[in-house]
């Protein structure tokens, strides 16, 4: 028979993407799927479209706000499939997804194999995702996922991994510390308890990008502190694989991808990065590009940053709005 394969939902006030979500999951040619939705104490119409679509085979829970974390944790609870498939509220699986991973004959059925795919991002109009590949989109070594990782600063979405019920167990629960990479911490868990990945190009899922409200670079001290945290642990389960020149070298480029979040006012979490870097045997300051340190040099550091942030704001919101004009133009 073949594996049934559970799509776990979280969602909060996702009124606005839902129902394409949700149309996204029950349109996999995968016949055997249970699609569990966990509403996080949504104020918008999210539950009562979720209601809506309620059935057999789509699951509705509910639960105070929470964050995504609680609220994967709580869909996996009532998970009964032999695969998990993450979905975050916005973002769209091809219907071939799942059947492209586990359906076409070319997976051997290890339960210890983590199964990827490729993703586009695009804002409104799905039909014109970009689909951008990096060193990751391959077959790899656990350790060469992480050495990758960390060395280009390579990442996969969330939406692109199949996983095992005995790989999701091994990795245990999301964190729930609302840490800003919460997903990359899980994924580094999954991936260190897996035997390899295995890279289907076919397999595809669509990452919605854009949202405005949801790009602030502003961070309070617990989710620095949280972002430290998941940063720390990913480095620590590549040296429990492997611990050598190599690792620690690539484990400094990924100490170093956040620093500047934290320079120069979280004092704090300054001394715990420089104190890991020690350990691995080296040092991180930010890195500035010749234009930042222009910038900066004139204003300061606090000023170049916020400058910095309201110009990427100001890009992602300007293509945003044109491609939803675009979008609305091409459904009337």
């Amino acid at each position: 028979m073949e594996p049934l394969v559970s799509i776990l939902i979280p969602a909060y006030n996702a009124e606005k993407w839902i129902q394409y979500t949700l149309k996204s999951a029950l349109g996999q040619t995968w016949p055997r799927k249970e699609i569990i939705v966990v509403d996080d104490g949504s104020s918008d119409n999210t539950l009562p479209i979720l209601r809506s679509y309620e059935c057999k085979s789509v699951k509705v829970i509910t639960q105070e706000n929470m964050g995504a974390p609680a609220a994967r944790n709580k869909a996996l609870s009532f998970a009964q499939g032999e695969f998990i498939q993450w979905l975050d509220h916005d973002d769209l699986l091809d219907h071939d997804k799942i059947f492209n991973q586990i359906g076409n004959g070319e997976y051997d059925g290890s339960t210890r194999i983590l199964l990827s795919g490729s993703f586009g991002t695009f804002f409104f109009r799905e039909r014109k995702a970009k689909f951008t590949p990096n060193s990751l989109w391959k077959d790899l070594q656990p350790i060469d996922y992480f050495l990758i990782k960390f060395g280009e600063d390579s990442w996969l979405h969330t939406s692109v991994w199949l996983v095992s019920r005995k790989l999701t167990d091994i990795a245990g629960g999301w964190g729930e510390v609302k840490s800003p990479d919460d997903d990359g911490e899980y994924f580094c868990r999954v991936v260190a308890a897996s035997e390899r990945i295995r890279f289907f190009p076919e397999s595809r899922s669509y990452w919605r990008i854009g949202n405005f409200k949801a790009m602030s670079q502003r961070r309070s001290d617990d989710a620095l502190e949280a972002l430290f945290k998941s940063t720390s642990k990913c480095i620590h389960y590549l040296r429990s694989m492997e611990d050598s020149e190599r690792t620690r070298k690539a484990s400094l480029k990924y100490l170093q991808l956040n620093i500047a979040k934290y320079y120069p006012d979280k004092r704090e979490i300054l001394e715990k990065v420089n104190e890991l870097a020690r350990e691995l045997g080296g040092t991180v300051l930010p890195k500035e590009t010749r234009k930042f340190f222009c910038v900066r040099r004139m204003v300061g550091w606090k000023v170049a940053q916020k400058i910095k942030t309201i110009l990427w704001n100001t890009e992602i919101l300007a293509r945003s709005s044109w491609d939803r004009l675009l979008y609305i133009l091409s459904n009337r």
